[in-house]
Formats: C-alpha cells, sequence, structure tokens
C-alpha cells in the first residue's frame, strides 16, 4: 500500500501539560513512522504562514498569542492513510465534543487548546510540512518490524 506523509504539531498546552510523550507514543503504537521532528518556538510570522486561511477572522489574534506562547514540537510521520489515521486518532477539534479514547476526548476540554495539530489534507500536509522542514530533515527509513503491522498486499 502506498505510504503518505502528514504533519503533526504538537501545541504549548501540550508542552506545559507535560503530555507529548504519552500522544507520541500513541501514534508510534498505532504503527506510524515518525520521519521527521524537532521543537521550536512559533513566531508570529511563521504563525502568519501556517494560520493564512485564520489571519483576517477576528479569532486569529488570540490564535497567534497562543501558538506563540510557548515551544511546540513539529514532526512528520508516514504511513498508510496516515491523514486520516491521525485525524481519526485526535478526535473532534474540541475536546468537549471529541468522543472518549481520542487524544482529545481522553486530554483535552477547549477548542483552541485541543493538544494536538494534524494536517487535514495531503495539499495542506505538503505545504506545512515545507514551512516546518527542510527535505533533508525527513528521514526515509524502514523499521524492522514494519512488517508485522500490515499483511502483505494489504490496501
Amino acid at each position: 500500500m502506498a505510504s503518505e506523509k502528514t504533519f503533526v504539531m504538537f501545541k504549548p498546552d501540550c508542552l506545559e501539560r507535560g503530555l507529548v510523550g504519552r500522544i507520541l507514543t500513541r501514534f508510534e503504537e498505532k504503527g506510524l513512522r515518525l520521519v521527521a521532528m524537532k521543537m521550536l518556538r512559533i513566531t508570529p510570522a511563521v504563525a502568519k504562514q501556517h494560520y493564512a486561511e485564520h489571519v483576517e477572522k477576528p479569532f486569529y489574534p488570540g490564535l497567534e498569542e497562543f501558538i506563540t506562547a510557548s515551544p511546540v514540537v513539529a514532526c512528520v510521520f508516514e504511513g498508510p492513510e496516515v491523514i486520516r489515521v491521525v485525524r481519526d486518532m485526535l478526535g473532534a477539534t474540541s475536546g468537549l465534543k471529541a468522543t472518549a479514547g481520542t487524544i482529545r476526548g481522553d486530554y483535552s476540554s477547549s477548542k483552541q487548546m485541543n493538544l494536538v495539530h494534524a494536517s487535514d489534507s495531503s495539499e495542506s500536509a505538503e505545504r506545512e510540512i515545507g514551512i516546518y522542514f527542510e527535505p533533508s530533515e525527513i528521514q526515509a527509513w524502514d523499521p524492522t518490524l514494519a512488517c508485522w503491522y500490515q499483511a502483505p498486499g494489504e490496501a
């Protein structure tokens, strides 16, 4: 099966609450391959680039203040249907509406402070990965256990 990449950002609230390890573990246990990761501080300029579609909306100033308040951890995960899989694992945008068992359902009670951002399409993933990573920072590798996550030829 073809593999795809997605961008995942552990937001400031995730770092401040000490949940990065727990949530990262859930993605790894699912069998998603971590191919890039770095901690950084988002500047207002990068926030405007990342959230370009929201810059003119009334809620944007609060969003920018939140996303620049503390460091984030930016990641790229790879795997079959990884964009959909990650978004399903996260649950609804609002932690109050997210189903128990999802990341937001288990750890969030806010719409804005919902711990993790993930790309919503292949186009978004490509754009967001390009904002945070140079091509040389993405590591192509095949874990030795990959054969135990899906049967050969499984679609």
